[in-house]
């Protein structure tokens, strides 16, 4: 039987992760609906072309609905089926909640939010009659443990939690996941509004978007696991967040204002009603300008990818613990002298994936 490429969906897919993913599906020989607002879109249908895979430019505001399930239908028409859509628009504001103004906080919640839940629709409304699909969002670490300046970012996880159930008690075949990550190398820092002494930047260690966007791709052939997080500092927080709250929280009021903002530069004007690569503007690749601290790849995020592995791996090496203890302990097995003798159980040493 020959299987049919992939049609996949992404929203806010013309700059930063966005473009990233519409790049990593296209290599793989997927069809590519590229949805955003901007008018920059033919450089990204270009660039997936190039990659290797079909691309179709849609222009829509995620903030309407009507637009977005006109999009889900013109995708339809054009590649017949949608097999993957995932949700990436993104505007923000990095001010303290007294700073936003309700316009802004509502445009932030429309694109981000709604734009979420509107695009799941669309892509369910296809996917549920068909009996197959997956429907990846796009979210942050800080939607568990948030920090000062970023109010908006916890509706999408609690939004995608109860629609999971609702699929799961459906028994459909269709269903959704999310890859949650915290600090990436993308354009978005360079518009986003920013009410500080300078410019917003990442958190924490950067990686490069590219390394999100294959976490997508995972994800979107795995949907069993409910999410996947990208990068050491997304584990850290998450884990944290759950291990010592408080301490966490005080932590972050402490240096959560600082770590964002870049001081000596110039406060982004933002771009939250017309895109920065609109008429106007100008057009983005999927970097940012932080190429020299950014990181290609992730331990964490392999693991994440292999946990069935990398669980087994954990269980081997605890068993073997175990043994090495019991036998060293045990009177016939004084003459294998110290535990540490026998064999070295050295985390992140050769043949450890981990």
């Amino acid at each position: 039987m020959i299987r049919r490429p992939r049609t996949v969906v992404a929203t806010g897919a013309t700059v930063g992760v966005g473009r990233a993913v519409a790049l990593t599906f296209a290599a793989r020989g997927g069809r590519d609906a590229l949805l955003a607002q901007g008018s920059a879109g033919l450089a990204a249908a270009d660039e997936t072309r190039h990659a290797g895979g079909e691309a179709l430019i849609v222009a829509v505001d995620v903030a309407d609905p009507k637009a977005i399930d006109r999009a889900a239908q013109h995708v339809m028409d054009a590649f017949g089926r949608i097999d993957v859509w995932v949700n990436n628009a993104f505007a923000g504001v990095f001010a303290s909640f007294t700073e936003v103004t309700p316009d802004e906080y509502r445009r932030v919640t429309e694109v981000i939010h709604l734009g979420c839940v509107f695009g799941t629709r669309a892509a369910l409304g296809h996917m549920l009659p068909s009996n197959r699909g997956t429907v990846v969002q796009v979210g942050s670490a800080l939607a568990d443990r948030d920090i000062p300046l970023r109010s908006v970012t916890h509706a999408i996880l609690g939004f995608n939690e109860s629609l999971r159930r609702e699929l799961l008690r459906e028994g459909t075949r269709a269903r959704t996941t999310m890859v949650l990550l915290l600090a990436v190398n993308t354009s978005q820092f360079d518009w986003m509004l920013s009410r500080g002494p300078g410019r917003a930047r990442p958190v924490a260690t950067i990686h490069e978007p590219e390394l999100v966007a294959r976490a997508m791709a995972h994800a979107a052939a795995h949907p069993r696991w409910r999410e996947y997080w990208v990068g050491g500092s997304t584990a850290a927080t998450l884990v944290a967040n759950a291990l010592v709250p408080g301490w966490l929280a005080r932590y972050l009021a402490r240096t959560g204002c600082d770590s964002h903002l870049e001081e000596g530069a110039q406060a982004g004007t933002g771009c939250l009603r017309s895109p920065a690569d609109g008429p106007r503007g100008r057009g983005f690749g999927a970097h940012g300008r932080f190429e020299a601290g950014s990181r290609p790849g992730s331990a964490q995020e392999w693991v994440s990818r292999n946990r069935a592995r990398a669980g087994k791996t954990a269980l081997i090496i605890c068993g073997a613990a175990v043994f090495v203890r019991k036998v060293t302990r045990s009177p016939g097995g004084s003459h294998l002298g110290p535990s540490r003798s026998v064999w070295p159980l050295r985390a992140g040493g050769r043949g450890n994936p981990v």
